[in-house]
């Protein structure tokens, strides 16, 4: 008879709940529908973001562009709809240039060798200032009034950002646990050298993983964007960045690669979002909340090398235990 097991993500799931709870005591004003709704909103951009990172994360790499991709796929979509362009083909156009920065960032990982780190580090300086220069640091409105359901649109008054983002997130949990190729990402971030000697591309693992980052950046930037209805281009430069790596961090993805599940990384930008807006509620400095979330991934990425390092030490005793009885098989020489 097998054992029930928990999914990895309930200890996150109950840390969330322990946080909403405690929340709405403090105000009860954050326990209402309307505020749930628009936490959720809010943390659509976060989230998407997330999830883009959750594929690089897996890889054992890391995407510091996402922040600034928001901001230029953001003012592109509004500038290619002041020169003219309807605001379906603009919104399009601006994923697809989130997706080439993605694709840029896997290329230059693969077939350059240099760290992921150094990469996107510097694509996120290109994509912070390529709408800097078309504007010349100035916001641009936009007059499309069918751009707006992008990031304000209801369905059956679930907003529709919401909506989008429950429809990627399950693609995406479903792509990385019932393909091939989902399941050699796992692979390349677990052991990447032995991933490529059992046959996975690591080239199209990786380019991929950035890809979708690039294109989740780039339908973040269409929803802050049509929120407001104005291209900035300081817009997704703030804590976009930061929030999105702990809300993956903490719902158990791996820094160091090959661990982790979409489900888990879609609770902790929630969580990420409810703290932020909790802290919002109850009129707290914005300084203060910078601080919760750095100990929040702190605490992550140390729970999260502590569990590796137990891993780690019970895959040594049990090589070692294998050995052991390995040589207690052998003949004795005579």
């Amino acid at each position: 008879m097998s054992k029930f097991r928990l999914p990895d993500e309930t200890g996150i799931f109950l840390v969330l709940l322990v946080v909403l709870g405690v929340l709405s005591i403090l105000s009860p004003s954050f326990g209402t529908v309307h505020n749930g709704l628009t936490l959720l909103l809010n943390g659509a951009v976060i989230a998407f973001l997330a999830l883009g990172q959750t594929f690089v994360l897996l890889t054992g790499g890391i995407d510091l562009s996402t922040g600034a991709n928001v901001a230029m796929t953001g003012v592109l979509a509004a500038v290619l709809m002041r020169d003219g362009l309807p605001w379906l083909l603009a919104s399009l156009l601006a994923v697809g240039a989130g997706l080439v920065l993605g694709v840029i960032n896997g290329l230059v990982i693969h077939y350059v060798k240099v760290p992921p780190f150094i990469v996107t580090f510097s694509t996120q300086g290109v994509a912070t200032a390529v709408p800097l220069i078309i504007t010349g640091a100035n916001s641009i409105s936009v007059r499309q009034a069918g751009f707006s359901w992008i990031g304000q649109g209801r369905v059956a008054g679930v907003p529709l950002p919401v909506i989008m983002l429950l429809i990627a997130a399950v693609a995406a949990g479903w792509f990385l646990t019932r393909t091939r190729l989902g399941v050699h990402v796992y692979a390349s971030g677990g052991n990447k050298a032995a991933a490529r000697l059992a046959g996975v591309d690591i080239r199209v693992v990786t380019i991929l993983a950035y890809a979708v980052s690039g294109a989740c950046g780039g339908i973040a930037g269409l929803i802050a964007t049509s929120r407001l209805m104005v291209g900035f281009p300081a817009t997704g430069l703030g804590n976009e960045l930061f929030f999105s790596i702990a809300a993956a961090v903490v719902g158990g993805v791996s820094l160091f690669g090959g661990t982790g599940t979409v489900a888990g990384a879609m609770i902790g930008a929630v969580l990420i979002a409810s703290v932020s807006n909790g802290m919002n509620v109850l009129n707290v400095s914005s300084y203060w909340q910078s601080l919760v979330i750095g100990l929040i991934i702190l605490l992550g990425v140390s729970f999260d090398t502590y569990r590796r390092g137990l891993s780690g030490r019970s895959l040594l005793g049990a090589l070692t235990a294998n050995s052991r009885q390995e040589r207690e098989k052998e003949p004795t020489a005579v």
